[in-house]
C-alpha cells in the first residue's frame, strides 16, 4: 500500500485544503506516515503571503531533493500560493517536484478522484472554505494573482457540507475566505454572508460558527446584526487593520481611513458587547516613518485588541508594492518595531485576560493532553482545565460544552476548573 506525508504552512485555508487532500489520498488507498523520509508521496501545501513561508518551503524542497536522490521512486507534489501559472518556470526552479497544481485545485495527477472529499473523521472544529480568491488587490498581497478573483460556493452546498461534517463529529465550523465578507455577490442567486450564517444557524448538532478573514471596508451592518442575533455565531472577529496611518493605508490600497476603522469598531462593540477583536498589522511598509509607526502603535493602544498578528513587511515579487515602492525600512528598524508591538500587545492581552479570572465561560472541548482538557470559550480564547471523564456516561469530553470557572490567566490562554456535574450535550 502506498503512503504519503503532507507538509502544510500558512493560513487556515491551506489547512482546510490539506484536510481534503488527506481524505482524497486515503480513499485512493494511501496511508499516512509520520515523516517525509519514509513516504512514497510528499505533498507540500505552500504559502506565499506570510513572511518566511516561501523560505520554509524552499528549504523543505532542498531536503526532499536529497531524499529523492536516495529514493528515486519518491514523488513530490507542490500546491498552494507558491504555484504560479508558468509551470515551465516552476519546473525549472524546482526540478525535484513531480506534480504542480494551483491553490484550491484538486490533484490532477490522481485518476478518478472521489466525489466525497470531506474529512472522514473531522476534528471538533473544522475549517470550511466558502469563497476563493480576492478582488481587492492590496498592493502588498500576492493572493489575487495566485488564487484568482472571488468565486463563491453555492449556499446550499455549504449548508449540506456542514451538516455532513457535523454528522461525522464536528461541532464548530470556521467559514473561510481571503475576503469572507465578499461571499455570495458573484452567485447566480445572490446571497451574502449574513444569509449563510442564518442558514447554518439552523443546522442541528452544530454548536458554534466562526468566520474569517474579514475586510473592514466590506463589513456590512446586516452582517454585524447577524452576529448580534444568531446564537451559534461566536462573538469573535478578526478585523485586519494592517496599519494605523492613513498615508500607509492608501499606499497599501486598503480602501478605508483610520477614522472609518475606528467608527466600525465602535459600531461592532455597540451591537456585540464583549466581542473579542483581533487584527493583523504589518510593520515597516515602504516609506513608513517613525511618526506613522507611532500612529499604528496608538491604534493598538486605543482599540485594545485581544490579539494582534504581527508581521514585518517583506516584498512579494509581482505585487504592486514590490514593483513601485523601495523596501526602504531597514531590517533592524523592522525588527525593533515588531518587538515593540509584541511587548505592547503582550501587556494588553495580559490585562484583558486577567479580567476573566473568577468568571464562568463555556468551553468547547477539543482534546486532552498532559492531564488537562483543552478547548476554546465562545470568543476564541484557549482554555485548559483539569477534570475527570464524564461521570454520567464515563465518556470522553471531546466535542462537549463544559462550563469552566477561570482561576488563572495569561496573555495567550486561560486555566480553570469545571463548575458543575457534566451532562450530555444533545
Amino acid at each position: 500500500m502506498p503512503n504519503y506525508f503532507i507538509f502544510t504552512i500558512g493560513c487556515q485555508m491551506n489547512q482546510a485544503e490539506s484536510e481534503r487532500l488527506e481524505s482524497i489520498l486515503c480513499q485512493k488507498g494511501y496511508s499516512p506516515v509520520d515523516s517525509a523520509e519514509t513516504a512514497d508521496l510528499v505533498l507540500l501545501v505552500s504559502c506565499a503571503v506570510r513572511q518566511g513561508a516561501e523560505d520554509r518551503i524552499t528549504n523543505r524542497l532542498s531536503l526532499l531533493r536529497r531524499l529523492k536522490n536516495q529514493n528515486p521512486s519518491m514523488k513530490i507534489a507542490l500546491t498552494g500560493c507558491m504555484v504560479e501559472e508558468d509551470l515551465a518556470l516552476m519546473k525549472k526552479q524546482y526540478p525535484m517536484v513531480d506534480y504542480f497544481f494551483s491553490a484550491g485545485a484538486m490533484p490532477d495527477f490522481l485518476d478518478r478522484l472521489p466525489a466525497d472529499i470531506l474529512p472522514q473523521k473531522p476534528g471538533v472544529s473544522v475549517n470550511v472554505p466558502i469563497i476563493q480568491g480576492c478582488d481587492n488587490f492590496c498592493s502588498y498581497c500576492i493572493v489575487p494573482y495566485r488564487r484568482g478573483r472571488e468565486t463563491s460556493r453555492p449556499l446550499d452546498a455549504i449548508v449540506s457540507e456542514v451538516a455532513e461534517l457535523v454528522n461525522r463529529g464536528a461541532r464548530e465550523v470556521t467559514l473561510l475566505g481571503q475576503n469572507v465578507n465578499a461571499y455570495g455577490h458573484d452567485l447566480s442567486q445572490p446571497a451574502d454572508l449574513a444569509d449563510l450564517l442564518l442558514a447554518l444557524n439552523g443546522v442541528k448538532g452544530l454548536k458554534r460558527i466562526r468566520f474569517l478573514t474579514n475586510h473592514p471596508k466590506d463589513m456590512s451592518p446586516r452582517l454585524i446584526e447577524a452576529m448580534a442575533t444568531l446564537d451559534k455565531v461566536c462573538p469573535s472577529l478578526n478585523l485586519p487593520a494592517q496599519a494605523g496611518d492613513d498615508e500607509i493605508l492608501a499606499r497599501m490600497r486598503r480602501g478605508y481611513r483610520i477614522s472609518d476603522y475606528r467608527t466600525l469598531v465602535e459600531s461592532i462593540r455597540n451591537k456585540v458587547p464583549g466581542i473579542s477583536l483581533t487584527t493583523d498589522i504589518i510593520v515597516g511598509f515602504p516609506g513608513e516613518t517613525a511618526e506613522q509607526f507611532a500612529n499604528t502603535r496608538r491604534l493598538i493602544e486605543d482599540i485594545r485588541f485581544d490579539a494582534v498578528h504581527l508581521a514585518a513587511y517583506s516584498p512579494r515579487p509581482g505585487t504592486e508594492a514590490a514593483e513601485k515602492f523601495p523596501d526602504d525600512v531597514s531590517r533592524e528598524e523592522k525588527a525593533g518595531r515588531l518587538a515593540d508591538l509584541e511587548a505592547l500587545q503582550t501587556k494588553l492581552a495580559t490585562e484583558i485576560n486577567s479580567g476573566l479570572v473568577g468568571s464562568v465561560v463555556e468551553v468547547l472541548v477539543e482534546g486532552e493532553g498532559r492531564d488537562k482538557w483543552r478547548g476554546r470559550e465562545r470568543s476564541g480564547k484557549l482554555v485548559f482545565f483539569k477534570g475527570k471523564r464524564d461521570q454520567v456516561s464515563n465518556s470522553d469530553l471531546k466535542g462537549r460544552l463544559v462550563p469552566v470557572k477561570i482561576t488563572k490567566s495569561g496573555p495567550w490562554s486561560l486555566q480553570g476548573d469545571p463548575v458543575e456535574t457534566l451532562k450530555e450535550n444533545k
